[in-house]
């Protein structure tokens, strides 16, 4: 049975050559994933993640692979960036991809909306028709009645050539047509009517939404004058832990959001953590691990045995996270926030009932 598992499918080519590489070293090295992890201080877990191409490894994880397989950490560290930049690449073309399709869904929505609902109609607004509703071409010949009650009739004629004006006459009862009858102005045909009507429709709704437009501004650059300007310039500004922070790239948690998360998988690790209290207790080390960029602290034990437990605590709580050592020789324990790391504190149980914690500082 093979090693490593089939790279995911659509994993960038750079990306994938970048893995390959990892999974050579470790090879060459001859060291288990466990291993990988016991002596790089990465869990299990995030190894096999970064090994089968799932999440990119990040910078921190590099460095330390380079020095537990002997290999040269610029040259390593070179690739890593090529890799990074074809994993946000990736990431970028994702999101672009999305946000097209999101684009094209609402232009559909908007065509289906904007569609004429007043359908075309009758032949009173074709050329060749009669020129009235409801009539026909040969409803008003001489002998016909046309519908109508007896009596003087105006007949507005078809027309005959484009731009052609329709040129009344009179006609009396049962007699031929006679020039030089009145000439208002025939009805328009139907659809002209329509017409009519959805130019002014359209008009009348763009000059409302204008105006709402209009509105809007005013209310939000200037709402209420001089008393508005007093009232935004007299709101308290926000406390730091209410506003989100800037986090650098790859750090995906701050603050009260690293609780209980994995601090490899949030990238709270690597260059962005440090060790500010350490402790022995029997044979095996404890340590307070924080990251200031996180805002967040957590536990780790080495030179352990199995079912060794380390805890982590912070800002006087008594509750906090808890790690235990399952197979290899170490464990570390999920984050807690911390706004700083002077209240954290690493508590270690071990397997002989053997128990110590770290200073606090």
């Amino acid at each position: 049975m093979p090693r490593w598992k089939a790279l995911p499918e659509g994993l960038d080519p750079e990306v994938s050559e970048f893995t390959s590489q990892l999974r050579g070293l470790v090879d060459r090295s001859g060291l288990s994933i466990a291993a990988v992890s016991d002596r790089t201080g990465y869990s299990k877990t995030s190894w096999e993640r970064y090994l089968n191409g799932r999440l990119l490894a990040p910078k921190g994880a590099i460095v330390a692979l380079a020095d537990v397989t002997g290999t040269h950490q610029g040259h390593l560290t070179t690739m890593w960036e090529l890799a990074e930049r074809a994993w946000s690449r990736s990431e970028m073309r994702h999101d672009m991809t999305m946000e097209a399709i999101r684009i094209s869904q609402a232009r559909s929505a908007l065509g289906e909306f904007s569609q004429n609902p007043v359908g075309g109609s009758g032949g009173s607004g074709r050329p060749g028709g009669s020129g009235r509703p409801g009539g026909s071409a040969g409803a008003d010949a001489p002998g016909g009645s046309g519908g109508r009650p007896a009596g003087a009739t105006v007949d507005f004629g078809v027309m005959r050539g484009p731009g052609a004006p329709s040129v009344p006459q009179q006609r009396g009862p049962g007699g031929p047509p006679r020039p030089g009858g009145p000439s208002p102005a025939g009805p328009p045909p139907a659809g002209g009517r329509k017409r009519g009507r959805r130019r002014m429709t359209i008009f009348v709704a763009g000059v409302v939404g204008a105006a709402l437009v209009t509105a809007a501004a005013v209310l939000l650059t200037d709402i209420g004058g001089d008393g508005g300007e007093q009232t935004v310039a007299e709101s308290p500004s926000p406390s730091p832990s209410s506003s989100a922070p800037v986090l650098p790239a790859g750090v995906k948690c701050g603050g009260d959001a690293c609780t209980g998360k994995d601090p490899e998988e949030m990238g709270c690790g690597g260059e962005f953590v440090e060790t500010v209290a350490s402790a022995t207790v029997g044979t095996a080390l404890i340590e307070v691990r924080y990251s200031k960029t996180c805002s967040a602290a957590w536990a780790r034990i080495t030179q352990a045995a199995v079912g060794d437990e380390v805890r982590i605590t912070a800002g006087g709580e008594t509750s906090g996270q808890t790690g235990e050592v399952e197979t290899a020789t170490n464990a570390y324990t999920p984050m807690v926030a911390s706004p700083d790391s002077a209240g954290a504190k690493a508590c270690a149980t071990l397997a002989s009932g053997e128990t110590g914690c770290t200073p606090v500082r």
